[in-house]
């Protein structure tokens, strides 16, 4: 079941708490340094000028934990538990979902969230063309396409800071596995972040096969399209050996997913990455054709268990094969 713009609004007016604004703080004589503990820091990685992009396979939830994050940049609320360095517009432009699937994941992660729309006011813009391109093939030679200028009218319009085009395949009609073709497409993207002086953003599809965490040559396609992103990030799902050392369910671990960076030669231990939940999220009680309602999914951060934090995966994965050789006879 769909639910219509006003629907969703008074599903998030019923679920949402009015939580009043804070108190300003007691004033003092003294401006604040605004320092901070470079260990507790856990920052959105979006920069003006800059192409950024998640990696992940399909399903594992990057279109929902992206949304979180623009809605947290919109409203300058860390609601993922990273840092925002200033409060941004955000434009949202969804190629795979209509406005109405669009609509009902923002009121998923406002419900969750205790998001209000007033928050998000003059904050957060979404759209949802269809049929247009950023790049396509006319008369046997790439050419730009209609989308890119509705992008460019569309920034100036909304004054954004950041663009989200989710997908990265559904922008263009190019070959994905010619580099030529993807150096075509990122270049448009690139000038736009520059001419705009805007984040870029473009989550995408992993190839087949299994995915490491933090392996920035994950991407479908040519490598062109990672090489353009200078900020890349990959979302993976929770492996059977992360799910027995945090105590996961086995059928439950797919909904605990890990965000890692695609530009360190590493990755952190289990421990130490950046994780998530998926939670559903009901934008109705139900009722006639519909008893069980609507539910959407979005992300909640999630923090392994602390038996586990100081623990490398070298650690866990010995631990876990003494574990499976059983006690030794005798013992």
């Amino acid at each position: 079941m769909e639910l219509g713009a006003r629907a969703i609004d008074h599903a998030i007016d019923e679920a949402v708490d009015q939580t009043p604004t804070s108190a300003p703080a007691a004033s003092d004589s003294v401006p604040s340094l605004d320092e901070w503990d470079v260990g507790d820091d856990n920052d959105l990685q979006f920069r003006r000028r800059f192409l950024s992009g998640l990696l992940a396979p399909g399903s594992t939830g990057k279109s929902a934990l992206r949304l979180v994050q623009y809605i947290l940049l919109a409203t300058n609320r860390p609601l993922t538990g990273q840092r925002v360095f200033k409060r941004s517009r955000v434009l949202v432009v969804s190629l795979e979902h209509d406005k109405d699937e669009l609509r009902r994941r923002i009121a998923a992660v406002c419900i969750e969230h205790k998001v209000t729309r007033g928050e998000l006011k003059g904050w957060l813009f979404c759209a949802a063309p269809k049929g247009f391109k950023l790049a396509e093939v006319r008369k046997g030679s790439r050419q730009i396409g209609m989308l890119e200028k509705m992008l460019g009218k569309a920034i100036e319009r909304r004054k954004a800071d950041l663009i989200g085009l989710d997908l990265f395949i559904k922008l263009h009609a190019l070959e994905e596995n010619d580099n030529g073709a993807m150096d075509f497409v990122c270049d448009l993207l690139v000038q736009l972040a520059i001419e705009y002086d805007i984040a870029v953003d473009a989550p995408h599809h992993t190839k087949k096969g299994q995915v490491t965490a933090g392996d920035a040559d994950a991407g479908r396609g040519a490598s062109a399209a990672r090489d353009a992103g200078r900020l890349i990030y990959t979302l993976t799902r929770m492996t059977e050996e992360e799910a027995k050392a945090f105590g996961i369910k086995a059928e439950e671990r797919n909904l605990y997913v890990r965000l890692d960076s695609g530009k360190v030669n590493i990755a952190p231990p289990s421990s130490e990455a950046t994780w998530f939940k998926l939670v559903g999220v009901k934008l109705d009680k139900g009722a006639g054709d519909y008893p069980n309602g609507d539910e959407v999914q979005t992300v909640v951060p999630w923090d392994p268990p602390k038996t586990w934090a100081n623990l490398s995966n070298a650690q866990l994965n010995a631990a876990l094969t003494d574990i499976d050789k059983g006690l030794a006879r005798g013992s």
